[in-house]
This record gives structure tokens, C-alpha cells and sequence, in this order.
């Protein structure tokens, strides 16, 4: 029996509860149907139904955008944003046929709702609380520090665990080399966070549209989550005598913030602005530690989830053109990506959700299971997938610390938790655990080997990647919590397998090979 709870949007676990199957996506013709409308025969649109946010799919070698605008516009749509370099355009319309209407117009591909509740959606809360450390944690942490160690660096079992400890001692990372965490924001006047902190790489990007005002990218300040900021710290806390260190802790690390207030939602419009302000800005790895919401699965037979797939696989294609790899977190729920079939109880998320089987292989969890992103699984402090990680044979690609129940993996001593530690708003520290805590990790690694290797394109870091990770071996049988009955089925060899792909990420190959 895995720790199992309800779904949160991020891919995190505050407490211990509980790819690339997908070809890549072929653009429909660049030729019209004479069935479908012009941009001027769109009649007057009704305006009476709830105001929804949608994106809208110009096809690939129709010339510009602006053609299409007139038409969103005609539909009853107010346009947000336009993304000409990857034929995306950000709408909001109160017109309940919008999207019927705008798909029938010449120069469309796709078009559809990004959620199904109005603007704004209803905030939610993590799954319970980080479980903050607490001040005779942080002495005895201070205590056991060795000399050249931040101070609660004793706690950190995880950097031992993929060789961040010895990869320092030859390299912290290049300051030329920045990170982007794709998330609720980050606080960057945390003591470990400020020193690494690129503030021209950051923005909020909540609407759609980029916001570049000072502070956008912080949490929200009313129902923040400390999410991204935790995960900013795992990739680049600073190594300055203060608190945590991170995996590179010499690189950069930006915030774009895309969650709705209360770190609930993370909607299609706010996924693909994130991606494409991480490409235009000379970020070189990109941090997804979320689904994009409301669809946990979006299904490609369906027109609205077939947009929410092809916009952000757009946006996460054109990002890794211009040389960012793009790292995403697999998921918390024990669930086979290589199965025929999974249940999906839970979307969509921001109204009334409906139990539908769906098939992995044909409905796709976003980013994570998009051609080109690295898909993260989560292991314990003993080196085995954490009791909630997700997985799959051919899905998963690198493992990396994720954190896990202390009772099922419990870290050698000094440590004492088997979550993972990381800042949070305000200037402390909290044990978090999740698939959201393993990506940043890889984030991480993967900025050490492009400041070893600063020329190296995407396909090159995401090469070395598996090429230096450590070998993990399915565990038969895969029993977490000893009451004598398998909780998972690994398939495949030492050197692949669905628990850890390619095998354990390792930081001191990063910086030496």
C-alpha cells in the first residue's frame, strides 16, 4: 500500500502521504478545409455565458497571426497576449460558442477552454503543511556542520545521495548559467536564494502575459504557496554560510511565476507564457514541478484538452530550440505511465470532477509527458522510487531525491527526516517530500553540466544526463512498507527501467566528465 491522499496541482507532498511514450505532436496541414469560415464572416458573438480563458492554435505555415485576431475578435474574444513565433494566441471571452466558432475559421488548428471554472478560479490548499525546522533542529544541525558546510548542510542527505557534496569540492556551477523555476513564485530576498538570484530572467506570468514588475515573481502575498521557493533553493542555494545548499549552488536561478493566488492552479495560458519568457531570456533549463491544470490527463480526442497539448507543446519545443532543457516532475501517485489503462478521479480540478479511465499512451499529463522533457521520478533516502513517485518503462527518464516517508527510508545520521529541506518565504526552512522536490534536482545537475559544458545544446545535456546517472536496479519485490504485498512492478534492466529510467542523476560526473 503506497501514501496515497488527494491531488494537489503541484507535484509536491508538504508531509509523507499518500517519456516519452508520446511521439512527438505533427502539426495539422497548413491548408484550409472550403468548409471552414472566413475571418470576416464571423457573425456577432453572444456574450452572456461565464468569463473562461482559451488559446487558440494558428496553423503552422499560415502566415501571421493577425489574421486570425480579427476573427477571435469577432467570436466575442479579448486577446491577452499573441505568441507569433509559435502561432498561440491567449483569449478570454464570456461567449459560450467561442471556441465552436473560432475553430471553424480558416488559418485554425485548435482552439480550446484552459479551464472550466470562470475567471478567477477558486484557490485550493497544499496537501497539509511543510513541516518547518525547528530552532533545536537548526542548532543541532549548526552543530554537526563540518567545516567548508552550510550550516543545516548535515540534514541535507539528498546531496550525498547524487554526489552534489563531492561535486562541490571541484565545482559549484557557472554564474553564466541560469535555471527558471517554472512555479508559484519564488521569494528572492530569502538569505539563500538573493545571492544567485536572476532577476532579469524573472516574471509573473499568471495572466498569459508576461509582468515585469519589480517583485512579480515573489509568491503571492495573500495565500502564497512556498512551493517555487523551495524548489529555488534545492536547484541554487547559495553556498554562504546560511542555512541549505543547493545541488549548484553557483549557477542563477529565476522565478516565473504561473499559479493562480493560493499556488492552486496552473493554467495552459500562464504554462505557455512561462516557457516562451524562459526561451526569449537566455534560460538555460527550466524547473516544472506541476501538471498543467484543470486535465491531470489531457486526451487528444477531446478539442479543448487536443489545444491545451499542442500550445504548450509548442511553447516547451520552441524553449528547447533555443537551447533550454526542460526538466519536469513525474507525478505523486504511484501510477504506471506504461499501463493500458489509469483511472483518472480527479479532473477536472477546478469544478466538478468526473472518475473517467483514460489510456497514458494517448492522453498526456503536461508538461511531463511532452516530446523533449526530461521526466523525473522521485527515490528515498535508500535509494528506492518513493512510495508515491510515478513511473513507467520508456516514460521515465533520470531519478533524483524526492524525499519519501522516514518510516519506509530513513537517512543515516546525522540526517534525521527522510524529506527534503529546503527554504521557504520569510527567511526559514521546511521539510517538503515529492516528485516536486526530485525535479529540481535534476534542474540542478543539469545546470552543472552546462557550465562544464557551456556549448552544449539541450540534446546534449539531456544526453549527458542519463550518461553519467548511476544504474539503479528494479527492487523485486517492491514492497515499501513490508506488510508483505507489492506496491509497484519495475520493468526492465539495470541501466533502464521504469522506476528510474536511465538511473540516479550524479552531480560529480556533472562536473567532471
Amino acid at each position: 500500500m503506497t501514501l496515497r491522499t488527494s491531488r494537489t496541482r503541484r507535484r509536491a507532498l508538504a508531509i509523507p502521504v499518500g517519456m516519452a511514450v508520446v511521439s512527438a505532436l505533427a502539426f495539422l496541414p497548413s491548408t484550409a478545409s472550403a468548409s471552414t469560415a472566413d475571418s470576416t464572416t464571423v457573425k456577432a458573438a453572444a456574450t452572456d455565458g461565464p468569463s473562461l480563458s482559451y488559446v487558440v492554435n494558428v496553423r503552422k505555415g499560415y502566415g501571421q497571426t493577425h489574421q486570425v485576431e480579427r476573427a477571435v475578435k469577432a467570436a466575442g474574444g479579448s486577446i491577452v497576449e499573441t505568441y507569433d513565433k509559435i502561432g498561440v494566441i491567449v483569449v478570454h471571452s464570456s461567449n459560450p460558442d467561442f471556441a465552436k466558432t473560432i475553430r471553424t475559421v480558416r488559418g485554425v488548428e485548435s482552439a480550446g477552454a484552459t479551464r472550466t471554472a470562470p475567471l478567477p478560479a477558486q484557490s485550493t490548499t497544499d496537501v497539509g503543511a511543510p513541516q518547518a525546522l525547528t530552532a533545536e533542529q537548526l542548532k543541532a544541525a549548526t552543530a554537526d556542520a563540518a567545516a567548508g558546510q552550510d550550516p543545516l548542510e548535515p540534514l541535507q542527505w539528498d546531496l550525498k545521495a547524487i554526489s552534489a557534496d563531492k561535486a562541490h569540492e571541484k565545482s559549484l556551477g557557472s554564474s553564466k548559467v541560469t535555471v527558471a523555476v517554472i512555479d508559484t513564485g519564488v521569494d528572492d530576498t530569502h538569505p539563500d536564494i538573493a545571492p544567485n538570484f536572476d532577476r532579469a530572467a524573472s516574471a509573473s506570468c499568471v495572466t498569459g502575459k508576461a509582468d515585469t514588475t519589480d517583485g512579480a515573481w515573489r509568491p503571492w502575498a495573500t495565500g502564497g504557496s512556498p512551493h517555487g521557493t523551495h524548489v529555488a533553493g534545492e536547484i541554487a542555494g547559495a553556498k554562504n554560510g546560511v542555512g541549505i545548499t543547493g545541488v549548484a549552488p553557483g549557477v542563477k536561478v529565476a522565478g516565473i511565476k504561473v499559479s493562480t493566488q493560493g499556488g492552486s492552479y496552473f493554467y495552459t495560458e500562464s504554462v505557455v507564457c512561462g516557457f516562451m519568457w524562459a526561451a526569449d531570456h537566455g534560460v538555460d533549463v527550466t524547473n516544472n514541478s506541476y501538471y498543467t491544470d484543470p486535465w491531470y490527463f489531457n486526451c487528444k480526442d477531446d478539442p479543448d484538452q487536443k489545444a491545451l497539448v499542442t500550445a504548450i507543446t509548442r511553447a516547451s519545443s520552441y524553449a528547447e530550440s533555443k537551447g533550454t532543457v526542460n526538466v519536469a516532475a513525474a507525478g505523486n501517485e504511484n501510477y504506471d505511465f506504461a499501463a493500458d489503462s489509469i483511472t483518472d478521479p480527479v479532473s477536472p480540478n477546478d469544478s466538478t470532477a468526473v472518475s473517467r479511465t483514460i489510456d497514458p499512451s494517448k492522453c498526456y499529463d503536461i508538461p511531463t509527458q511532452l516530446p523533449g522533457v526530461v521526466t523525473v521520478a522521485a527515490t528515498g533516502a535508500k535509494n528506492l522510487k518513493s512510495s508515491f513517485s510515478n513511473y513507467g518503462l520508456g516514460v521515465i527518464d533520470v531519478a533524483a531525491p524526492g524525499g519519501d516517508s522516514t518510516a519506509y527510508q530513513t537517512p543515516d545520521a546525522p540526517a534525521t527526516s527522510g524529506l527534503i529541506l529546503g527554504p521557504v518565504p520569510g527567511g526559514g526552512w521546511a521539510y517538503m517530500a515529492g516528485t516536486s522536490m526530485a525535479s529540481p534536482h535534476v534542474a540542478g545537475v543539469a545546470a552543472l553540466i552546462k557550465s562544464t559544458h557551456p556549448h552544449a545544446s539541450a540534446a546534449l545535456v539531456k544526453a549527458l544526463l542519463k550518461v553519467e546517472a548511476d544504474g539503479l536496479a528494479c527492487p523485486v519485490p517492491y514492497d515499501i512498507n513490508k506488510d508483505g504485498k507489492v506496491d509497484a512492478v519495475c520493468e526492465g534492466g539495470k541501466f533502464y527501467n521504469g522506476f528510474y529510467g536511465a538511473g540516479l542523476v550524479n552531480a560529480l560526473n556533472a562536473v567532471t566528465k
